[in-house]
């Protein structure tokens, strides 16, 4: 009996059951859809990510602030330790403007900016609006993307002099102001007056942080006027030569350590972090993300496997003449192992069309809604999510048909015969 006999047999056999298999493969095309999703989202997730970070520039290295752990830093016990520490409240304020000056010293270093954030209540006249007080040093204007659309970005002899002066994100300006002008009006911050220099371009948020919302302030004034502090949450600089950055970042650490008087590495108070290595840590992020929903999808593929190893007895139960009648007229186990195996295959393998079809479509859906919704979000199926259900499929379909083929195979002819 040859392969291609095999596979009519098959054939006719999935088409006169067409309910039953259609009922057989449902688990397996959800299972196989959410495969092609997952990825699907996976990389629509890590493209829109590291599209807004790249949206900031990549020639640039972030200095922020991090509660001393005692363990390797960089490591993820370091960063889930402090992490943990600053969501209960522990608080580094060894930061400031004064490590930022000392940045900026670097052959490197082209800029830097030193950055804080609050929250507070915009007032102008009747109009009262909660908003993200953005305070950054002038050199902000010139590092960022960010434009000024209207009037000016404060300078630095306003920063150092502790001006009452504010910018305003697009969106602010027009819940505020209306189509009215904004430029040398005066708003009201936490009892404060302060007047209004610009406005910026629309920008739209990046990640979690909506800048058209966001008033700038300058970073003295926030942290004297307005707050009482001297520390900053963190340090933005921008690089000449790329290539150099990651000796930069440890010039950079050497620096801080001096500044704040640290012997032992593992007690720093800083994480300095380069584009690359922050664009890295984002994708092993949603690749942690991926897997895990991976493993979730794979339990529920498992049960489907089940369920076509149920189903695949039934078969065999109702065609005990048949296989009789064929071992009656030669054919020996591997013959019969083989038509049952290939039939097997052949129902997951219908499975993995239908759940690309299914997992396709729905990826798309949820591309064009993202899309809708105003985020860079690129529709893809990944080569690996085609390979891995592809795999998977075949894989089951050899793994949870082989016991019922083995059955079949290990019949015997005279007793399969009597069965009917």
């Amino acid at each position: 009996m040859s392969i291609i006999n095999d596979f009519k047999i098959a054939t006719s056999a999935i088409n006169s059951n067409r309910s039953r298999t259609a009922l057989t493969i449902t688990g397996l095309v959800i299972g196989v859809a959410s495969i092609f999703m997952v990825f699907s989202a996976g990389e629509g997730l890590e493209s829109l990510i590291l599209g807004q970070i790249e949206s900031f520039g990549t020639d640039f290295i972030q200095t922020e602030i991090k509660v001393p752990t005692g363990k390797t830093p960089g490591s993820a016990a370091d960063e889930s330790a402090s992490g943990q520490a600053l969501v209960q409240g522990v608080q580094v304020t060894s930061l400031t403007l004064d490590d930022m000056d000392d940045l900026k010293k670097l052959d490197n270093i082209v800029d830097s900016y030193g950055a804080l954030m609050s929250q507070g209540v915009a007032t102008y006249k009747a109009e009262k609006e909660p908003v993200t007080i953005f305070g950054v040093s002038p050199s902000y204007i010139d590092i960022d993307s960010s434009e000024v659309e209207y009037g000016s970005f404060y300078t630095d002899m306003e920063d150092k002099s502790l001006a009452q002066v504010v910018v305003l994100g697009s969106e602010l300006k027009d819940k505020l102001f209306g189509e009215s002008e904004a430029v040398g009006k005066t708003i009201k911050i936490k009892k404060k007056n302060f007047t209004v220099v610009g406005v910026m371009e629309k920008r739209g948020a990046v990640m979690t942080l909506d800048f058209d919302n966001f008033i700038y302030v300058p970073v003295r004034t926030l942290q004297k006027k307005m707050m009482g502090i001297d520390h900053v949450l963190y340090i933005t600089s921008k690089v000449a030569d790329l290539s150099l950055s990651y000796d930069t970042a440890e010039e950079m650490r050497y620096i801080l350590r001096e500044n704040h008087d640290i012997v032992d590495v593992t007690k720093d108070d800083f994480r300095v972090t380069t584009m690359d290595e922050m664009m890295e840590m984002l994708g092993t992020i949603t690749g942690a993300i991926t897997l895990l929903l991976l493993a979730i999808v794979v339990i529920s593929l498992v049960v489907a496997g089940v369920g076509i190893t149920n189903v695949m007895y039934v078969i065999i139960s109702e065609r005990t003449t048949e296989i009789g009648l064929r071992k009656a007229v030669g054919a020996n186990y591997y013959h019969i192992i083989r038509q049952f195996l290939i039939e097997s295959i052949m129902i997951t393998l219908l499975g993995f069309i239908f759940g690309f079809l299914i997992g396709g479509l729905f990826s798309f859906v949820i591309a064009i809604g993202a899309q809708y919704s105003g985020l860079d979000w690129q529709f893809s199926i990944p080569l690996k999510s085609i390979i891995t259900a592809f795999v998977f499929s075949v894989f089951a379909g050899v793994i949870f048909g082989y016991f019922p083929a083995r059955k079949a195979a290990l019949m015997e002819p005279v007793t399969a015969l009597r069965k009917e």
